[in-house]
């Protein structure tokens, strides 16, 4: 089977521009080349000379030099160590600067409402909140604020066409800075806000010391607390001295007791010597009554008989007084001679002792329990006033304290306000803005700044010139655009020709 002929198509390939081609196309382009180049150029080079940018140039340094008191309801310590300056105070102040009421005040001190009105704006006529926003706007353009680095100052600058124009506008700007810098970190009316304060206090004292007077003078005291702790201390010594009493008192019944019962023990006498004696006048006198009897007896023996009554009367006597003097010798006469016992006589004596002393004690007694009664009544009555007096105190001391911190608040007002009036403030314009006498950019400046800025905009210009063209200038592209080989080309114009020859070549 013969073999299909086939025509294969060629594959259309787009070729990477070489820098012949795009200098092809600068030559191509010239004459709006070298137009646009030669008018940027010249533009930039005239602003340059005629209207060139002169950059005033100020600076402003914080300082610790001022430490404000701030106003709370504690005294204000002492700083005796001073900090340094920190980043966010600098970066706060660098917005300050830049704060709208301030550009606003500039503006407004300065007569820069005109600056950035268009002529639409002047033919329809704005309001003045109008131009006076474009105007900040457009000092906030050409103002520059920044840090210097590693210290605590912040740069200030600011371009204008006019030398005078920026020197004057950084002083407006420095003058409104400074009023705003003490209006944000210093609050007005502090010291009218203090001495009324301190005139309030005064009376809240002076009430607080009638109050302390009208109730000691009403309670009787002088010092409730020294005078309870006196008398809790008398009570302490006397119910003391009355558990001492109890003490005794139970030691001297005891005591009594005990000798009661020694007492009972012990004689009151003891015999000390004992005698016995006969009675010889009642013995003799018995003993011749019983010889008168025998004798009357034996006389009326002679006469009667035995058994005759009187006889025997007589003998019944006889016998009985014979009775009478044996019983007699039978019991003789005893002399005891007794003495007191000393140990009973003792016993006795300290008992009287004790019961008048137990007497003593229990009157003792009974008077130091009604002495603790009171002291005991007077420390309650007492610590109720201490208590009363310690709260008048406590307000008094608080009425004193807040007097005296509003007076020394007052004072620290004061003393701000006059720290004010004399221009002390923790920034200070370090660097005052001058007059420039030389632009920001020399001429030779805007020449090169004009001869790039002009380069690169004409070639910019003149290759989207020649991508907007419709011809075709070379084969490639009449072969790019056709699909077919182009099998000669005559160059038209010389710079074309030795670009060709340049390509055989």
């Amino acid at each position: 089977m013969p073999e299909e002929l086939r025509i294969v198509p060629r594959l259309r390939c787009e070729p990477s521009p070489t820098v012949r081609d795009l200098l092809a196309v600068l030559f191509r382009q010239r004459r709006v080349l070298t137009i646009v180049f030669a008018g940027i150029f010249l533009a930039v080079l005239l602003y340059g000379i005629f209207a060139p940018p002169y950059e005033s140039e100020m600076k402003v340094l914080l300082r610790k030099g001022r430490v404000d008191p701030v106003v709370t309801s504690t005294p204000s310590q002492p700083e005796f160590q001073r900090e340094g300056v920190t980043e966010e105070e600098v970066n706060s102040e660098c917005e300050l600067l830049q704060d709208d009421e301030i550009l606003r005040t500039v503006v407004q001190n300065a007569g820069l409402m005109g600056i950035g009105n268009s002529w639409p704006a002047r033919l329809f006529g704005d309001s003045d909140e109008k131009r006076l926003a474009r105007a900040v706007r457009r000092i906030q353009k050409r103002l520059t604020i920044e840090p210097v680095r590693k210290t605590a100052m912040v740069r200030v600058a600011y371009q204008s066409a006019d030398a005078g124009q920026g020197v004057a506008v950084l002083r407006h700007l420095a003058a409104a800075y400074l009023d705003r810098h003490h209006q944000v970190h210093r609050p007005s009316g502090e010291f009218g806000f203090f001495d009324q304060q301190v005139t309030q206090s005064r009376s809240g004292l002076e009430a607080a010391e009638l109050q302390l007077m009208q109730f000691n003078r009403d309670e009787g005291v002088i010092s409730a607390t020294q005078e309870r702790d006196i008398t809790l201390q008398k009570l302490s010594e006397v119910d003391t001295d009355h558990r001492r009493t109890q003490v005794a008192l139970a030691e001297n019944a005891e005591r009594t007791r005990a000798l009661q019962q020694k007492l009972s023990m012990l004689p009151e006498r003891t015999l000390t010597q004992i005698r016995n004696s006969d009675n010889p006048q009642l013995m003799e006198k018995m003993k011749g009554q019983l010889l008168d009897l025998e004798l009357k007896r034996t006389e009326l023996l002679t006469e009667f008989e035995p058994t005759y009554r009187s006889v025997q009367e007589v003998s019944d006597e006889i016998e009985h007084t014979r009775k009478m003097i044996a019983a007699e010798d039978q019991a003789p006469i005893r002399d005891q001679v007794s003495e007191l016992e000393p140990n009973h006589a003792w016993a006795k004596a300290e008992l009287m002792k004790a019961e008048v002393e137990d007497r003593s004690l229990v009157a003792h007694e009974k008077a130091e329990a009604a002495l603790v009664g009171h002291y005991q009544k007077v420390a309650y009555e007492l610590g109720d006033r201490a208590i009363k007096q310690e709260q008048l105190f406590q307000d008094l001391k608080a009425a004193e304290e807040k007097y005296l911190l509003y007076v020394n608040k007052r004072e620290e007002a004061r003393i701000g306000d006059a720290l004010d009036q004399g221009g002390i403030l923790n920034v200070v314009v370090a660097e005052q803005p001058t007059t420039p006498i030389l632009p920001k950019i020399s001429v030779l400046g805007f020449g090169l700044i004009g001869l790039g800025l002009a380069g690169t905009l004409s070639t910019g210009v003149a290759f989207i010139v020649d991508y907007l063209s419709p011809a075709l200038r070379t084969p490639d592209e009449v072969f790019s655009y056709l699909g077919s080989p182009v099998l000669a080309s005559l160059p038209s114009k010389p710079w074309e020709q030795e670009l060709v020859e340049g390509e055989q070549q």
